[in-house]
């Protein structure tokens, strides 16, 4: 039985189940060992979502912020904020600074020792720290700033008040089977082949724990692991952590045009070239990551680029595994053309048709030859705006999911019951039509597509190359923008190379100083570039020239920082240029439409 419930009595709900009204409408819960003053409040950049039910899209317009003395914000995970379990700045010289190293040193562990001297602050707690001392328009972190759909919050009152499987206690570790045989029929269609759901999918808390498992079951102290540069800056540590050592093949950035005389530079497509990858394979190489849809480029790799890893795999040898992170595949936005005509996909058991729902991408795992060789990594936060329910998965052969069902009891016991039960409800209601589209996948898609083109008309108006999407591939929701000279001019020079702790090498190079100097006096939040290059890459100058900027946010949130990237060539922040902005936005809006 399907049921419909509003969000204002979901949140009744939980409050009653909870037994505290706190956790209500009326209150954000905010945990006393994060309360304080600025950026020490509990979060990250996230704005807050309203607990009504809103319109058509099933957008919430961004909460105030608590000192305006309006609605409480829902702010993001501590992971990109700034919380009381922050690493300590050990970034001094003084004599009791170098006390506390020793005092940290002598109770590190294996663990805490792989990871280095870690300790200082991080672009998420410097950027967190901003976003909550400034009146920004927030584009930082990539997490939806709306509702789910219903159809997905119905799933999850439905599971939470199912009496009769009563899904609130332990469920088998490796997977809640209602939902692990759900992922199986699906990825038997994306991979042409039939999937063990017993065997051959493992559901963890969310991807990220995915691919730490992953690679915990595969590394071993002197592996080498491949990551493609700009990478996802979270891959690196997790494969220190495991043991191995990160070796970096960096993706070529190729201009559409020579840049101008005058200054004027293009956007372009990040590619792969097969030579440097081939450079980095050794005997040692254990696995491959790939991501694509990429963060964060945006870039989709082609099914020839994905041939030139197959390739590299086969030459490493028999040990070397590729992790496929394929999170933003739902939301492949400008399709690779060679995808869109070709509606019979090769793999390794022949022939099939593309999946509607995911048009566009290819699964590594479905190439010939690579079923064997492929941990598929995704979950279900990105693609149904839930990004804090936290189920994510593998999926493989028995030969490389059994060591992870093997490592996931001493982990935890088993991702959330009800919330596995939930999506296992909410994932064949996506299938069905949606708000006029054949399914929710092709809404996504097209809800996703007019929020790019909107907040990149904003970016080219106001100075930015952005990629061209009618010749490039693109996919997930970051456009990887490129510092225009009249842009990366205006920035105050004495902000440039200045020193800062969070930056790689202590310094604040151009992408850096100009998201500082955005966030500070401009009223808008990107991200620089240099945390997803490798440490001697940024120094070098290779991260300087772009900003990764999030449109996974309300209409609302991009129309505002629209009007705020209209004040970074000269002008002020005040009445007039707000105005000027309100006019250019309209200017945007039409061109979207057209």
């Amino acid at each position: 039985m399907r049921i419909s419930i509003p969000s204002s009595l979901l949140a009744a709900f939980l409050a009653s189940a909870c037994g505290s009204s706190r956790w209500g409408t009326a209150d954000a819960f905010v945990p006393p060992s994060r309360a304080g003053s600025g950026g020490g409040v509990g979060g990250g950049f996230g704005f807050g979502v309203r607990s009504t039910a809103t319109s058509g899209h099933n957008e919430a317009a961004p909460s105030p912020s608590p000192s305006s003395g309006g609605e409480p914000v829902d702010r993001a995970p501590c992971l990109d904020g700034v919380c009381a379990s922050d690493p300590l700045d050990t970034s001094g010289v003084g004599d009791g600074d170098t006390d506390r190293r020793r005092e940290q040193q002598r109770y590190m562990g294996e663990a805490s020792m792989r990871l280095g001297s870690m300790t200082g602050p991080t672009v998420w707690t410097e950027f967190g720290r901003l976003s909550q001392e400034h009146d920004v328009a927030n584009l930082g972190q990539g997490f939806p700033d709306w509702l789910p759909p219903q159809f997905a919050v119905d799933s999850l009152v439905e599971a939470a008040v199912d009496s009769a499987r009563s899904p609130h206690q332990y469920t088998r570790t490796a997977g809640h089977p209602s939902l692990v045989k759900q992922l199986a029929r699906r990825y038997s269609i994306h991979l042409g082949r039939d999937i063990d759901p017993m065997n051959e999918v493992s559901v963890t808390i969310g991807a990220s724990q995915a691919l730490y498992l992953s690679l915990q079951t595969l590394i071993k102290p002197g592996d080498e692991v491949i990551l493609f540069e700009p990478f996802f800056d979270l891959y690196v540590n997790q494969v220190k952590l495991a043991g191995g050592t990160p070796v970096y093949v960096p993706l070529t950035f190729v201009p559409y045009e020579n840049d101008g005389d005058d200054g004027t530079v293009t956007g372009g497509e990040w590619i792969l070239e097969p030579e440097k990858l081939n450079a980095a394979i050794s005997s040692k190489t254990r696995s491959i990551v790939l991501n694509s849809p990429h963060n964060p480029t945006g870039k989709v790799f082609t099914r020839k680029e994905m041939g030139y890893i197959a390739d590299a795999v086969e030459n490493a040898g028999p040990q070397c595994v590729v992790l496929s992170d394929e999170v933003y595949k739902y939301i492949v936005h400008s399709p690779p053309l060679e995808e869109v005509d070709d509606a019979d996909l090769l793999s390794g058991e022949g022939t099939r048709p593309e999946s509607i729902s995911s048009t566009g991408h290819v699964h590594f795992a479905s190439l010939p030859g690579m079923w064997d060789r492929t941990i598929t990594i995704s979950s279900a936060g990105k693609t149904f705006s839930a990004t804090g329910w936290q189920v994510g998965w593998c999926v493989g052969p028995a030969a490389l999911i059994a060591p992870v069902h093997q490592l996931l009891p001493y982990v935890q016991f088993c991702a959330s019951t009800v919330i596995q039960e939930a999506l296992a409800r909410a994932l064949p209601r996506a299938d069905e039509p949606y708000e006029g589209h054949p399914s929710y996948y092709e809404y996504l898609k097209a809800k996703y597509t007019r929020k790019r083109d909107l907040l990149a008309t904003a970016l080219r108006q106001a100075g930015f190359a952005v990629p061209d999407w009618d010749a490039s591939p693109g996919g997930g929701f970051f456009i990887f923008a490129r510092i225009g000279k009249d842009i990366a001019d205006a920035v105050p020079s004495e902000r440039i190379m200045a020193s800062n702790p969070a930056a790689p090498g202590g310094v604040a190079r151009r992408d850096w100083a100009l998201c500082q100097w955005m966030a500070e006096e401009k009223g808008v939040l990107c991200i620089p570039a240099s945390p997803f290059f490798s440490r001697e890459r940024a120094e070098e100058g290779a991260s300087d020239e772009f900003v990764r900027i999030a449109f996974c946010k309300t209409d609302e949130t991009i129309e505002k920082a629209a009007q705020a990237l209209m004040n970074l060539r000269g002008g002020s922040t005040s009445a007039s240029s707000s105005t000027a902005g309100e006019a250019a936005t309209e200017t945007i809006e039409e061109e979207v439409v057209q």
